[in-house]
Formats: C-alpha cells, sequence, structure tokens
C-alpha cells in the first residue's frame, strides 16, 4: 500500500470501529463513548492488530483532545456557576478536594502508588465525573430542573474548570523532588500571567477579530479563523510547558464571551465530534482485555471503593451546604462515576511517565466501568430511597424527612394556597396568587432560588415536598388549594400521594411532565392535570384558527372540548392489556400490592365511587386486572366484582387500613 494512503487507510478504519461501537452502544442503551472504547480495543494490538496508536493518529487524537476542551471554554457558564456560586464554588471545589486527599492518599498508604506527585495526580483523576452522561440521565429522567440536577450540573460545571488548572499546574509534579517546589510555583506562576494576558486579549482583541472573521460573510472563513485561534493558543501553551490542553481551554473560554460565541461552537462541533471520537477509539486501542481480565478482582474493588467514596463524599458535601440527606444522596449517586476528561489527565500522567502501563491500565479500565454502571444507577437511586423511607428506624437515623425550615407565617396557617416548587412554573404562580391577594406558602428544597421568597415576605417550607413531615407542617387540611409545579415526576406523584392522604378533600393542581403521567396524577387524585406543552399547542392552535377567520366563540370550544376532556384526546391508542412492566413504569417510586378479591368481600358489588377507598382508607386502586384483561386506572363507574386482582398504591398504614376494608373491618 502507498504509503500516503496509510494514514487515510488509519482514520477511516479507526473512525469505523469507533461508529460501529457507539451504534451497538446507543442501540443497548449506554453510552456512546463506551462504544469508541471498544471499537478501539478491537481494532489494537489486543484484538485484531489492524492499527498501533502511533504517528498521524496519535497526532489527531490529540487535535481531538483540544477541540474537546476548546468547546468545553466555549459552552462555560459562568451565569449557572454564580446562580448557585454556593454549592457550585464551595461545595464543588470541596468535593475535588476531598476526592484527591481521599483516592491518593489511600493509594499512597496501601503501596499501590510508590510517590505523592502519583497519588495526587491519581486523585485528580478520580475526582473528575461525567458532565456528559450525567446529563443524558438527567434529561432522559426530565430531572435537569431539579434540585439534585441543579446541584449535580452546578459542581460538574466547577469540575470542568478544575480540568484546565489541573492540567496546567500538575504536571510539575513530575519534577525531581529537590525542586518539585520551585517548579510547582513556577508553573502556578506561568498559568497566572497567561491567565491575566488571556483575560486582556480576550477583552480587547479576540471580539475584535472574531466580529471581522463574521462580517466576511464566509463559512470557511470564519472556521478557519476559529481553528486557528483554538490551535494557535494551544500551541503557545505548549511552548510555555503548560500543556496543549490548558491552551485550547482558555481560547474557548476567550471565545465564551463573544456574541458569536454559540456561532463559533455551532461550527467547531462537527470536528469537535469527529477528532475526539479519535481519541477515545485511541483510549481504547491501548486497553489489553486480556490484562483487564487478569486484574478483574482488582479493577472490581477500584471500581467499588471509587464509586461508594465518591457518593460518600459527595453526599457529605452537600449535606454539609444545607440541604436534604433525600438530595444529597441523589447527587452522590449521580456523580460518583470517573467522567471523559479522566482519560484526558490520564493520558498526560503516561505522558510524564506518572503512570506506568499497569497503573494506566486500570485507571482506564476502572473509568470506563463506573461510566458503564451511572446509567443503571440513577435509575436504580429513586427506587433505594423509597425503599430507605419505608424503614422507620432507617429513616428516622438517616433523618431522609428532615425537619422543613419555616418562614415569614406570622399568623396561624388557615385558608392559605399551598405552591409546591418555585421553578419557572412555581414562579409565575407565586405572582399571580400573590398579586390577587391570596396567602401563599411555598415549599422548596433549593435555598438558591428562594431569597426572593425572602425579599418579598413571602412566605415558605424549606425541605423536601414527598416528606410527610413537611406536608404536615404545611397545615394542609385548612388550606384552600394546593399547586404541585415540581420539575421530578417521582416526586410529583409521592407528592400528591402523601398531600391526599393528609386532607383527601383538598383541591390540587398537578403538573404533569409527559402525556403518558396525565391519566396517571388524575387516579391519584389530582383535580385538575395541566400538560405545559399541550397548553402551548391549544395556545398556538387557538391563535392560528382565530387567524384563519374562526370566530371567538368556535375557538372557545375547541380549546374547551380538549380540555374538558381532561387531556384524554391527546393519549395515544394503546391496546387494553397493558404489560406489567408499562404500569410498573407509570407508578414508579410508589409502594404498590396486588389485592385478590374474595367473594365475602364488603366492595364485591359497589363501584369505585360508591366505594370510596381512597377516602376511608387514603390508598388507590390504579388498576383491576379481570378474568385475564387488565383495566388501568378504572373510572368511578367500574364495579368490582369476585375474583378481581386490584392493584393498590399507598404507604404502609394505608395499605393496612385497605387490607382492614376488604375484610370488612371498616
Amino acid at each position: 500500500m502507498a504509503t500516503e494512503l496509510t494514514l487515510i487507510v488509519e482514520m477511516v478504519t479507526v473512525l469505523g470501529a469507533a461508529a460501529t461501537g457507539g451504534f451497538l452502544a446507543n442501540r443497548l442503551g449506554q453510552p456512546v463513548l463506551l462504544g469508541y472504547l471498544l471499537g478501539g480495543m478491537l481494532i489494537g494490538p489486543a484484538g485484531f492488530k489492524l492499527i498501533a496508536l502511533e504517528g498521524d493518529i496519535q497526532v489527531l487524537s490529540e487535535i481531538g483532545v483540544a477541540l474537546l476542551l476548546f468547546a468545553l471554554g466555549v459552552e462555560f457558564s459562568l451565569k449557572d456557576l454564580l446562580r448557585m456560586r454556593a454549592i457550585a464554588l464551595g461545595g464543588g471545589s470541596l468535593q475535588i478536594i476531598l476526592t484527591i486527599l481521599l483516592g491518593g492518599g489511600l493509594a499512597y498508604l496501601t503501596g499501590w502508588v510508590t510517590t505523592i506527585p502519583k497519588a495526587i495526580f491519581l486523585g485528580a483523576v478520580l475526582s473528575l465525573s461525567s458532565t456528559a452522561v450525567v446529563l443524558k440521565s438527567l434529561i432522559e429522567r426530565n430531572e435537569v430542573q431539579s434540585n439534585h440536577g441543579q446541584i449535580m450540573l452546578a459542581i460538574l460545571i466547577v469540575q470542568d474548570l478544575g480540568v484546565g488548572l489541573m492540567l496546567a499546574i500538575l504536571p510539575a509534579l513530575t519534577r525531581p523532588t529537590n525542586i518539585i517546589g520551585i517548579a510547582l510555583f513556577t508553573a502556578v506562576l506561568k498559568a497566572l500571567l497567561f491567565l491575566g494576558g488571556a483575560i486582556l486579549v480576550g477583552k480587547w482583541v479576540i471580539p475584535l477579530l472574531v466580529r471581522l472573521l463574521a462580517r466576511s460573510g464566509s463559512q470557511e472563513l470564519f472556521l478557519l479563523g476559529i481553528l486557528i485561534l483554538c490551535l494557535g493558543i494551544a500551541l503557545l501553551t505548549s511552548a510555555l510547558g503548560l500543556g496543549i490542553e490548558m491552551g485550547a481551554f482558555v481560547a474557548g473560554l476567550m471565545i465564551s464571551n463573544v456574541e458569536y460565541a454559540d456561532h463559533a461552537l455551532d461550527r467547531v462541533l462537527p470536528m469537535r465530534d469527529v477528532f475526539a471520537t479519535l481519541f477515545f477509539a485511541s483510549i481504547g486501542i491501548l486497553i489489553d482485555p486480556a490484562f483487564l481480565l487478569a486484574n478483574s478482582w482488582v479493577l472490581l474493588g477500584l471500581v467499588a471503593v471509587t464509586m461508594i467514596g465518591k457518593a460518600m463524599i459527595a453526599t457529605g458535601v452537600v449535606s454539609l451546604f444545607g440541604y436534604s440527606l433525600k438530595t444529597a444522596l441523589m447527587v452522590g449517586m449521580g456523580i460518583n462515576q470517573i467522567g471523559e476528561f479522566s482519560f484526558v489527565l490520564a493520558g498526560v500522567a503516561q505522558n510524564q511517565g506518572l503512570f506506568p502501563p499497569r497503573l494506566y491500565g486500570l485507571t482506564v479500565g476502572t473509568t470506563a466501568v463506573t461510566l458503564l454502571i451511572t446509567p443503571f444507577l440513577l435509575r436504580a437511586t429513586p427506587h433505594l430511597l423509597t425503599w430507605l423511607e419505608g424503614l422507620p428506624w432507617l429513616n428516622h437515623l438517616l433523618r431522609l424527612n428532615h425537619t422543613p425550615h419555616l418562614f415569614g407565617l406570622a399568623e396561624e396557617l388557615v385558608g392559605h394556597v399551598v405552591v409546591v416548587g418555585y421553578g419557572r412554573v412555581g414562579q409565575t404562580l407565586v405572582r399571580m396568587l400573590y398579586f390577587q391577594g391570596y396567602k401563599i406558602l411555598v415549599i422548596d428544597n433549593n435555598e438558591a432560588t428562594l431569597q426572593t421568597l425572602r425579599e418579598r415576605g413571602v412566605p415558605y417550607l424549606f425541605g423536601d415536598a414527598a416528606s410527610t413531615l413537611v406536608l404536615e407542617k404545611a397545615n394542609l387540611p385548612q388550606a384552600k388549594a394546593m399547586a404541585i409545579a415540581l420539575p421530578d415526576p417521582m416526586a410529583t406523584r409521592l407528592t400528591l400521594n402523601r398531600a391526599l392522604s393528609l386532607a383527601p378533600e383538598l383541591d390540587i393542581t398537578v403538573r404533569a411532565h409527559v402525556n403518558e403521567e396525565i391519566d396517571v396524577l388524575y387516579q391519584l387524585g389530582a383535580q385538575e392535570v395541566v400538560q405545559p406543552e399541550f397548553e402551548a399547542s391549544l395556545e398556538m392552535g387557538a391563535h392560528m384558527l382565530l387567524k384563519l377567520g374562526d370566530s371567538t366563540f368556535e375557538v372557545q370550544q375547541v380549546v374547551n372540548r380538549y380540555r374538558t376532556g381532561r387531556y384524554r384526546d391527546i393519549l395515544p391508542e394503546r391496546a387494553e392489556y397493558w404489560g406489567a412492566a408499562d404500569l410498573e413504569s407509570a407508578i414508579e417510586g410508589l409502594q404498590r400490592h396486588w389485592y385478590g378479591l374474595e367473594a365475602a368481600s364488603p366492595l364485591v358489588g359497589l363501584s369505585l365511587a360508591r366505594a370510596n377507598v381512597r377516602r376511608l382508607t387514603g390508598a388507590t386502586i390504579m388498576a383491576i386486572e379481570r378474568n385475564k384483561q387488565l383495566h388501568r386506572y378504572p373510572t368511578g363507574e367500574m364495579v368490582m366484582q369476585a375474583g378481581d386482582r386490584l392493584l393498590v398504591v399507598g404507604n404502609p398504614g394505608e395499605h393496612s387500613a385497605f387490607e382492614n376494608l376488604l375484610k370488612g373491618e371498616v
């Protein structure tokens, strides 16, 4: 084969293997990053020996690292960082420091690494989590705006910012012991001088250059200019001994303050994705499956220690900043993996001679396994916490339902409106009620969003709304109405279920997150369910009908027909029988049990409306199975028959009361 074609063949081979692995990982519901690693393994020296990581592919993977960090700098959000600055800057920095101390300290004390510089570098690798994997999981679960989701993202922003500092300072640890102090001081001084110069250039020079490129009207010139800026600054920092990664990250930060930042990112992202794929595949090329298999017990031990240790540190840090232990546990279990930028740090450590092949291989293997486990762990954590809350002694010990803090209440809580969740929807509701003169009580556990309420003197409860203790403090039996506008679907269902167990007649309006939740929330007892996307479609439809010439009355009739149908028109057609898995997913997080209806039960022959099960016991019948046919969310007119199986949700006390009702003891 001609020498000049070698690079093309190698690129096609690596990208093809990575694309195949990424596609398979995506179909299996795993991060595509794992597929890239697997593709690299298959074509590397430990696989089919199609590629050896050297020469041109190594250089191209370095470009991938530079573009990856450049995009990270452009995407960096100072606004998001400042909005939650306490938990972000304080908690995020503390989490990084404690992880370095714990991870590096354990490795040094157990003899796994032999020098303190190696221990510090290893701790830094372990301290980073995966923004991409965590954000994807939060989006899939509609939890980005939830309290724990916002805290996770705030800490991840600080971790991403820390990558640049680590890349500038940590390589100095490779210097001889007798001059390491001077080397560190020199590295810090160089970084500070460079950052100072970058701030000045970023304020006065970069905006001018980017505007000139944008005004040229040529997309090609704009992209070339941005790439030259990124790689040029990266080469400058490399010449200063700070590494190309540091320069690329700072170049991104300089661009992020220009009005064309989003356009620049849009132009660079396709190239970043291609070259970053080469980088991650090149990591896979270096992985030896036989080595990982031979060290499988060590690898599993490292994974367990890493994930448990990081979860404990993050949980403790978040609790220290005043958040409930339930929220802290959600955060701890969410960011306890090792992130993709740890590959970059590990690669720097290997190039600097700090990580021998065995340590590097185990570090990369541990990172890959933690990334694989994370999506499953994030899905399982809410169920674990629900189970823990059901154990009274453990609930008390862990204080999952922590004591709520009441603010701004001068008189007795009577005739008030309770608004649960002070996010974007909740803030609009509170404004409307406040200016109409209604007495309001807000429930939220996000300290960063409650300052506005303090300034206005609006009463609020700081606590987890799904906690029975918090709901009892809100005096729901004396409330006029309640609105649940939480961003977390599971917390919404739990709050609704527990609120009605305390005040069965309370008028509750609930925000649904997806269409599939609407029937569930009505069945649990909500008086009205609002689905924001559907409301937006109604408003758009009404506007279009008016513009097309329909009368106001006709448009109102159309809109009301949809609303009075309680959103049934937008529910997709389904078979009458739902599989158990679908129904289990719909009532996720609620304590449920199937009960058989005996012929002697007083419920036989009664309609659900007449039986009034929720009023008598607090429990809710979610489904009735009759003659192998499942009736999901049965209406009040449905009559119960002997031999029916009833799916009931409720807390342990409500289940006990329902069992007594079945026996005729109520």
